[in-house]
């Protein structure tokens, strides 16, 4: 039964998106490979995953903005068994921007951007030899919001930056790899009943149970099953609650439009 789908790996798996995904997975036949900074966490999530499915579940205790950390789950993400990566973790650093600790932007950047691109990176080369493979990378809501001020939006500059890296990053991989078995997937969730809003990032959440931040948001489960679906539909841009993708095909459109306009204005 375990071996019946493959191996996914799953970062951010201690709490919300991540736990939620890894179980769903699971249910669906799937071995995993749970990556987080809470040991007992891990733990209590493997536990169970392998008494509701039967499956395998190992656990890698890591913070992916600790380059030893960092290159030690890359490996694992290049195992010839991981047929899916979900790089789902991620931390807010939220704050005014001329007041941001450095050693917190650092650790945004690192987890946020580098870790997602190494992982990647360490994935796709053997799902590629393989002839299949999905990546997802995780990213926000807030990617589009760029130009909106603050309240009721976080002050969110660096945040934001990074997401949208994630969002521009994994569509471009996906037309690169367009024609080739593998599905890419960007997931932008909006507000999520999660405990992510409880800190910045500088230490996880402490406690052995899950909590949900006071501001509520969309059920987890409901943002996996976007996601699947979409997958299931083909579609890179995954926006969970956006019924039509109008939005999304504009903002192709618009970006065509941006560059045909100016290649004209140059010539």
């Amino acid at each position: 039964m375990s071996t019946r789908r493959g191996t996914a790996l799953v970062t951010g798996a201690s709490s919300g998106i991540g736990a939620a995904y890894a179980e769903r997975l699971a249910s669906e036949g799937w071995d995993t490979v749970l990556v987080a900074r809470r040991a007992q966490r891990l733990d209590d999530l493997a536990r169970r995953l392998r008494e509701t499915t039967g499956t395998t579940v190992e656990t890698l205790v890591a913070d992916l903005s600790d380059p030893g950390d960092l290159a030690r789950v890359a490996r694992r993400a290049a195992g010839d068994d991981i047929g899916f990566l979900l790089n789902n973790a991620g931390i807010n650093g939220y704050g005014p921007f001329a007041e941001l600790e450095p050693d917190l932007m650092a650790k945004v950047l690192a987890v946020n951007v580098l870790a997602v691109t190494t992982l990647a990176r360490a994935a796709v080369p053997a799902m590629l030899e393989r002839g299949h493979g999905t990546l997802v990378n995780v990213a926000s809501q807030l990617a589009f919001a760029g130009s909106l001020p603050p309240r009721p939006l976080p002050e969110r500059a660096l945040y934001g930056g990074t997401k949208g890296y994630v969002v521009t990053f994994t569509r471009t991989l996906a037309a690169e790899l367009a024609g080739t078995p593998l599905r890419i997937q960007v997931l932008c969730p909006g507000l999520t009943a999660t405990e992510f809003h409880k800190s910045r990032g500088e230490e996880p959440v402490a406690g052995r149970e899950q909590s949900v931040h006071e501001d509520g948001g969309m059920p987890v489960d409901q943002v996996v099953d976007a996601s699947l679906a979409a997958l299931e539909g083909g579609r890179v841009v995954c926006v969970p609650g956006l019924d039509d993708p109008a939005p999304v095909d504009g903002l192709a459109e618009a970006e065509l439009a941006i560059r045909t306009a100016a290649r004209r204005g140059g010539s």
